[in-house]
């Protein structure tokens, strides 16, 4: 026959510090994935890592990253415009200096 064990302070309080940190549900989430793979992967540990690292991934790491992508995409057009206006520049320098005028 079965006895009952009282639950442990320390053991319920460690489960409730989990839950509130989403850990729970973060490997829930991982070892579902897993479980519904048609195909096992040989290497279930490397799975989880890989799956938990994607799914540890906060919005605010989402968001940060963003933002990132956008600030570099607009920075990128303007030295590209830049970088055309420059040569531009050059070229009529050059074609200034190839006809034996002073540049300004």
């Amino acid at each position: 026959m079965a006895h009952y064990r009282a639950p442990d302070p320390k053991r319920e309080q460690f489960r409730r510090y989990l839950e509130k940190a989403g850990v729970v549900d973060s490997l829930t989430s991982v070892l579902v994935a897993l479980y519904e793979q048609p195909d096992r992967p040989n290497n279930a540990l490397e799975f989880v890592k890989q799956h938990l690292g994607a799914a540890g991934q906060t919005s605010a790491d989402t968001e940060a990253l963003q933002q990132e992508v956008i600030d570099l995409r607009q920075r990128c057009a303007r030295l590209t415009e830049e970088n055309k206006e420059l040569k531009t520049k050059l070229q009529r320098h050059e074609t200034v200096s190839e006809n034996g005028a002073t540049a300004e």
